[in-house]
């Protein structure tokens, strides 16, 4: 039997929105206002810049309203902050999430981040119980390779958290980015970090059988 939550965090711990972000958050909103149709069901893809570099997204998947709210260099406490902002205003029937790739480079700790997933998800359901929430793995990289441990932990222990949790989904992207257990370097721009169109055709492969 799936629990709600596996969690359970007060509202007093929110996060304080981080000012850095401040601007480019409000240029998102800016965006939206003017193109949101409200009238519609509205599917949010949020987290961090492998998110917002997803230059194809509302191609990809035509027949939704898809808003990309994504921020570049946010961790899941910086999307905690901004919760309001970039998901509950809009009130989406599903929510995909990239976040704990910049945590883990930052030497966040597994069980900071996953508590920040669960406020954020907590907040979620407040705003709207029967919203989905999918959890888009954390990806490899070029650059961040040597982080793969820890990066492979929190995602068994992500899938885990989706698995005991109603109304959460977990879309692995982890594995097709690799071959032979080795990282397809074809799939990125020149700073090893970031996707380029190729690899976004692989995430498009995995998150169409969530979009729905």
């Amino acid at each position: 039997m799936k629990f709600l939550l596996l969690f359970i965090v007060p509202f007093y711990c929110l996060a304080q929105p981080n000012e850095f972000f401040k601007d480019e958050v409000a240029a998102i909103t800016e965006k939206y206002d003017s193109i949101w149709d409200s009238s519609k069901e509205t599917i949010i893809f949020t987290g961090s810049s492998s998110v917002r570099m997803w230059k194809s997204l509302e191609r990809n998947f035509p027949e939704h309203q898809i808003l990309n709210t994504g921020f570049g260099g946010s961790q899941t406490i910086d999307l905690l902050g901004y919760t309001e902002e970039l998901i509950l205003m809009y009130q989406p029937k599903k929510v995909f999430i990239y976040e704990g790739d910049n945590d883990i480079s930052s030497k966040k700790k597994h069980k900071e981040i996953l508590r920040n997933f669960s406020k954020i998800i907590k907040q979620i359901k407040k705003n709207d119980s029967t919203t989905k929430v999918v959890i888009i793995s954390p990806k490899p990289s070029i650059s961040r390779w040597k982080l793969k441990g820890k990066y492979r932990k929190l995602n068994r222990k992500l899938r885990r958290f989706c698995d005991e949790n109603e109304n959460l989904e977990f879309a692995n992207v982890w594995d097709i980015m690799l071959h032979r257990k080795k990282i397809k370097s074809d799939l990125f721009i020149s700073d090893g970090l970031h996707m380029n169109e190729k690899g976004y055709q692989l995430w498009h492969s995995i998150i169409k059988k969530y979009i729905d």
